[in-house]
């Protein structure tokens, strides 16, 4: 696969996920937030079970303990985030919700960092800074009155950001994105419902009301938006792939423009605008670069050098 077509792809999941932010703030009267969780990535590793078959049997190799750790750990981290978002969703605003989760964008260079000891391009960085920026304005520069569910959200980003940070490192030592997707699925699936089942109250009229939106949150944002995260991030960095990423909050807010007859202000407008610099910014190097013929990006470099 090449770069701009995983790039595309990481452009379609953060589209799903913003349509999907609607549902996921109004769910908490039917279903409970970790319920919610278990349920839907339950259907997510359903889902992905014939791929991750089919890929099994095309593997030229077993997997070790080391990379079932590994998977069982970004599993952990993956279903961290994903409840302590759904939770903290309950009882933030979508404003504050929205910009909180965007802050994940400059916690994965330093994740990628820690791990690897690759420093980011200093364009990743002014691009995660606009990024944020884009994420501020988009709230109208004005966060609303800070709940629980704020606290919980920020922690999330950390843990999403070590789930993103640590993909690429499997990705390297198994060839097995499909797997990867299946077992973290997996995973969350029965944390969540093995927690959700045990601690939270659940009805079958709830889960029944509910259905629309846990099966587009387990089959589209779970089992189509995750596998495709998991996919392109074996050809785009981490710390890129998550400003790619942040358009899920362009994504939300158009979502609630189409869907809820909200109404974007000026400001929002300009904090998607710079979003999608960011993106741009982190992009053009790779596009040009494949887009270029080998000898005009010679005798660029020999111009620029003589230049010097």
């Amino acid at each position: 696969m090449s770069r701009i077509r995983a790039d595309l792809l990481l452009v379609l999941a953060a589209f799903i996920w913003g349509a999907a932010f609607i549902a996921q703030k109004n769910i908490g009267d039917l279903v409970g937030p970790i319920s919610f969780v278990g349920i839907r990535f339950l259907l997510s590793c359903a889902a992905l079970a014939p791929l991750a078959l089919y890929e099994q049997g095309r593997s030229a190799s077993p997997l070790n303990r080391g990379d079932l750790a590994l998977v069982g750990l970004i599993g952990l981290c993956v279903f961290v985030a994903a409840a302590l978002q759904q939770t903290g969703l309950a009882t933030t605003t979508a404003t504050n919700g929205g910009f909180l989760t965007a802050l994940y964008v400059v916690l994965v260079p330093v994740f990628v960092f820690a791990q690897t000891g690759v420093r980011p391009r200093q364009i990743v960085l002014v691009a995660a800074v606009v990024s944020i920026v884009g994420a501020w304005l988009l709230t109208d520069g004005a966060l609303q009155s800070w709940t629980s569910g704020d606290a919980l959200v920020l922690i999330a980003d950390i843990a999403w950001a070590a789930g993103i940070s640590l993909t690429p490192t499997f990705l390297r030592r198994a060839d097995r994105p499909y797997f990867l997707a299946f077992a973290q699925f997996g995973v969350i699936g029965a944390l969540g419902a093995i927690l959700g089942f045990a601690f939270e109250p659940i009805s079958q009229e709830g889960v029944v009301s509910a259905m629309p939106s846990i099966l587009y949150a387990g089959l589209c944002s779970g089992g189509v938006a995750f596998t495709i995260q998991i996919v392109a991030l074996k050809y785009t960095p981490a710390a890129e792939a998550a400003l790619i990423m942040s358009l899920e909050s362009v994504f939300a807010a158009l979502s609630g423009v189409i869907l809820l007859d909200e109404r974007l202000t000026g400001a929002a407008i300009t904090g998607g605008v710079l979003i999608l610099i960011s993106v741009v910014l982190v992009e053009a190097g790779p596009i040009l670069q494949n887009i270029w013929p080998a000898q005009y990006r010679s005798w660029l470099s020999q111009m620029l050098s003589r230049a010097r």
